[in-house]
Protein backbone atom coordinates (compact mmCIF):
# COMPACT_ATOMS: atom_id res chain seq x y z
CA UNK A 1 0.00 0.00 0.00
CA UNK A 2 2.86 2.13 0.98
CA UNK A 3 4.50 1.43 -2.24
CA UNK A 4 1.42 2.53 -4.61
CA UNK A 5 0.94 5.58 -2.56
CA UNK A 6 4.56 6.53 -3.26
CA UNK A 7 4.04 5.68 -7.03
CA UNK A 8 0.80 7.84 -7.24
CA UNK A 9 2.19 10.73 -5.00
CA UNK A 10 5.45 10.44 -7.50
CA UNK A 11 2.78 10.40 -10.97
CA UNK A 12 1.38 13.79 -9.76
CA UNK A 13 4.73 15.12 -9.16
CA UNK A 14 5.58 14.37 -13.12
CA UNK A 15 2.60 15.81 -13.83
CA UNK A 16 2.75 19.16 -11.64
CA UNK A 17 6.18 19.11 -13.51
CA UNK A 18 4.53 19.13 -17.14
CA UNK A 19 2.05 21.05 -16.25
CA UNK A 20 4.22 23.78 -14.85
CA UNK A 21 5.92 23.56 -18.30
CA UNK A 22 2.93 23.85 -21.10
CA UNK A 23 -0.70 25.85 -21.00
CA UNK A 24 -2.41 27.16 -17.90
CA UNK A 25 -3.76 24.44 -15.70
CA UNK A 26 -6.32 25.38 -13.73
CA UNK A 27 -7.74 29.36 -12.88
CA UNK A 28 -11.48 28.05 -13.05
CA UNK A 29 -12.67 29.83 -9.56
CA UNK A 30 -16.66 29.90 -9.52
CA UNK A 31 -18.88 32.97 -9.35
CA UNK A 32 -20.24 32.73 -6.17
CA UNK A 33 -22.50 36.04 -4.59
CA UNK A 34 -20.24 37.76 -2.19
CA UNK A 35 -22.52 39.70 0.93
CA UNK A 36 -21.48 43.26 0.92
CA UNK A 37 -18.94 43.35 4.11
CA UNK A 38 -17.20 40.67 2.42
CA UNK A 39 -17.01 42.25 -0.96
CA UNK A 40 -15.69 45.51 0.94
CA UNK A 41 -13.62 43.68 2.41
CA UNK A 42 -11.67 41.81 -0.39
CA UNK A 43 -11.80 45.57 -2.59
CA UNK A 44 -10.41 47.25 0.22
CA UNK A 45 -7.55 44.11 0.54
CA UNK A 46 -6.36 44.21 -3.51
CA UNK A 47 -6.53 48.43 -3.45
CA UNK A 48 -3.58 48.57 -0.70
CA UNK A 49 -0.90 49.58 -3.23
CA UNK A 50 1.67 50.03 -0.34
CA UNK A 51 5.73 49.54 -1.42
CA UNK A 52 7.19 46.26 -1.01
CA UNK A 53 8.98 45.19 1.57
CA UNK A 54 12.02 46.50 1.77
CA UNK A 55 13.46 44.06 4.45
CA UNK A 56 15.65 41.79 2.35
CA UNK A 57 18.49 44.17 2.60
CA UNK A 58 18.18 44.03 5.99
CA UNK A 59 17.51 40.77 6.72
CA UNK A 60 19.73 38.16 6.52
CA UNK A 61 17.45 35.58 6.50
CA UNK A 62 15.22 36.72 4.28
CA UNK A 63 18.14 37.59 1.90
CA UNK A 64 19.09 33.42 2.43
CA UNK A 65 15.30 33.05 1.13
CA UNK A 66 16.05 34.94 -1.73
CA UNK A 67 18.86 33.42 -3.02
CA UNK A 68 17.61 29.83 -2.41
CA UNK A 69 14.58 30.44 -4.37
CA UNK A 70 15.94 32.22 -7.03
CA UNK A 71 18.40 29.41 -7.42
CA UNK A 72 15.38 27.32 -7.69
CA UNK A 73 13.76 29.27 -9.95
CA UNK A 74 16.64 30.11 -12.37
CA UNK A 75 15.66 27.55 -15.32
CA UNK A 76 12.27 28.81 -15.28
CA UNK A 77 13.05 32.99 -15.33
CA UNK A 78 16.40 33.42 -16.26
CA UNK A 79 16.86 37.15 -15.93
CA UNK A 80 17.91 37.55 -12.41
CA UNK A 81 16.17 40.77 -11.86
CA UNK A 82 13.25 39.73 -12.96
CA UNK A 83 13.28 36.87 -10.82
CA UNK A 84 14.01 38.52 -8.06
CA UNK A 85 11.11 41.25 -8.40
CA UNK A 86 8.78 38.00 -8.84
CA UNK A 87 9.57 36.59 -5.59
CA UNK A 88 10.00 39.67 -3.23
CA UNK A 89 6.65 40.23 -4.93
CA UNK A 90 5.49 36.76 -4.04
CA UNK A 91 6.83 36.80 -0.56
CA UNK A 92 5.56 39.99 0.09
CA UNK A 93 1.60 39.42 -0.98
CA UNK A 94 2.08 35.97 0.52
CA UNK A 95 2.86 36.87 3.45
CA UNK A 96 0.56 40.07 3.89
CA UNK A 97 -2.28 37.43 2.92
CA UNK A 98 -1.58 35.19 5.82
CA UNK A 99 -0.04 32.68 3.12
CA UNK A 100 3.15 30.73 3.19
CA UNK A 101 5.02 31.79 -0.09
CA UNK A 102 6.17 28.87 -0.78
CA UNK A 103 2.88 26.87 -0.90
CA UNK A 104 1.75 30.40 -3.52
CA UNK A 105 5.39 29.45 -5.40
CA UNK A 106 4.10 25.89 -5.47
CA UNK A 107 0.26 26.93 -6.29
CA UNK A 108 1.98 29.49 -9.34
CA UNK A 109 4.22 26.63 -10.88
CA UNK A 110 0.87 24.83 -11.46
CA UNK A 111 -1.43 26.88 -12.22
CA UNK A 112 0.98 29.25 -14.79
CA UNK A 113 4.26 27.47 -14.77
CA UNK A 114 5.21 31.10 -14.14
CA UNK A 115 4.04 32.86 -17.15
CA UNK A 116 3.47 35.91 -16.71
CA UNK A 117 0.92 36.49 -19.67
CA UNK A 118 -0.93 32.49 -19.11
CA UNK A 119 -4.50 32.44 -20.11
CA UNK A 120 -6.54 29.83 -19.57
CA UNK A 121 -9.01 27.67 -21.61
CA UNK A 122 -11.99 29.39 -19.23
CA UNK A 123 -10.67 32.81 -19.62
CA UNK A 124 -8.32 33.09 -16.36
CA UNK A 125 -4.96 35.28 -16.44
CA UNK A 126 -1.51 35.67 -15.34
CA UNK A 127 0.41 33.94 -12.64
CA UNK A 128 -1.58 33.00 -10.27
CA UNK A 129 -4.97 32.01 -12.89
CA UNK A 130 -7.36 34.70 -11.34
CA UNK A 131 -10.97 34.74 -13.34
CA UNK A 132 -12.29 38.60 -14.81
CA UNK A 133 -15.24 38.09 -12.70
CA UNK A 134 -13.16 39.34 -10.14
CA UNK A 135 -12.06 42.53 -10.94
CA UNK A 136 -15.97 43.26 -11.29
CA UNK A 137 -16.41 41.91 -7.83
CA UNK A 138 -13.70 43.80 -5.99
CA UNK A 139 -11.32 45.56 -8.66
CA UNK A 140 -11.92 48.65 -10.77
CA UNK A 141 -11.55 49.82 -14.12
CA UNK A 142 -7.74 50.23 -13.82
CA UNK A 143 -7.29 46.93 -13.17
CA UNK A 144 -4.78 44.90 -15.05
CA UNK A 145 -4.48 40.85 -13.81
CA UNK A 146 -1.81 40.52 -16.55
CA UNK A 147 0.24 43.04 -14.11
CA UNK A 148 2.25 41.27 -12.09
CA UNK A 149 1.81 42.94 -8.18
CA UNK A 150 -1.73 42.85 -9.19
CA UNK A 151 -2.37 39.24 -10.32
CA UNK A 152 -0.62 38.14 -6.97
CA UNK A 153 -2.40 40.43 -4.83
CA UNK A 154 -5.82 39.39 -6.28
CA UNK A 155 -4.54 35.40 -6.51
CA UNK A 156 -3.25 35.70 -2.79
CA UNK A 157 -6.66 37.58 -1.85
CA UNK A 158 -9.11 35.14 -3.32
CA UNK A 159 -7.12 32.12 -1.79
CA UNK A 160 -6.99 33.85 1.96
CA UNK A 161 -10.60 34.18 1.47
CA UNK A 162 -11.32 30.45 0.18
CA UNK A 163 -9.35 29.28 3.41
CA UNK A 164 -11.10 31.59 5.51
CA UNK A 165 -14.81 30.30 4.06
CA UNK A 166 -13.12 26.71 5.03
CA UNK A 167 -12.01 27.31 7.91
CA UNK A 168 -8.36 27.26 7.96
CA UNK A 169 -8.78 23.85 5.45
CA UNK A 170 -6.27 23.77 2.92
CA UNK A 171 -7.50 20.73 0.44
CA UNK A 172 -10.91 22.44 0.44
CA UNK A 173 -9.57 26.14 -0.06
CA UNK A 174 -7.49 24.73 -3.13
CA UNK A 175 -10.34 23.19 -4.70
CA UNK A 176 -12.16 26.02 -4.47
CA UNK A 177 -9.58 28.08 -6.13
CA UNK A 178 -9.10 25.89 -8.97
CA UNK A 179 -13.17 25.13 -9.15
CA UNK A 180 -12.96 21.59 -8.42
CA UNK A 181 -14.03 21.51 -4.50
CA UNK A 182 -13.83 17.77 -3.35
CA UNK A 183 -11.87 16.64 -5.66
CA UNK A 184 -7.96 15.58 -4.70
CA UNK A 185 -6.53 16.05 -8.27
CA UNK A 186 -5.44 20.22 -7.96
CA UNK A 187 -4.68 20.14 -4.00
CA UNK A 188 -2.44 17.01 -4.54
CA UNK A 189 -0.94 18.86 -7.68
CA UNK A 190 0.11 22.12 -5.79
CA UNK A 191 1.09 19.92 -2.63
CA UNK A 192 3.61 18.40 -4.62
CA UNK A 193 5.12 21.18 -6.72
CA UNK A 194 5.32 22.55 -2.90
CA UNK A 195 6.65 20.31 -1.08
CA UNK A 196 9.03 18.60 -4.11
CA UNK A 197 10.39 22.28 -5.28
CA UNK A 198 9.87 25.04 -2.79
CA UNK A 199 9.94 23.28 0.66
CA UNK A 200 12.05 25.42 3.17
CA UNK A 201 12.64 24.06 6.21
CA UNK A 202 10.55 25.63 9.50
CA UNK A 203 13.18 26.97 10.97
CA UNK A 204 14.24 28.88 8.33
CA UNK A 205 11.29 29.99 6.93
CA UNK A 206 11.57 33.92 6.08
CA UNK A 207 8.44 35.63 7.72
CA UNK A 208 6.29 38.48 8.01
CA UNK A 209 8.24 41.42 10.31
Amino acid sequence: MAVARASAFAALLALGALLGAGSARAGNQLYEPLAASAQAALHAAVADQAPLDPSFERNPERARWLEEMSRRLAKRIPDPAYRSELLRAVHYEATRAGLDPQLVLGLVQVESGFRKYAVSSAGARGYMQVMPFWVKLIGNSETNLFHMRTNLRFGCTILRHYLDIEKGDLFRALGRYNGSLGRPEYPNLVRGAWEHNWSYPDMRLARAP
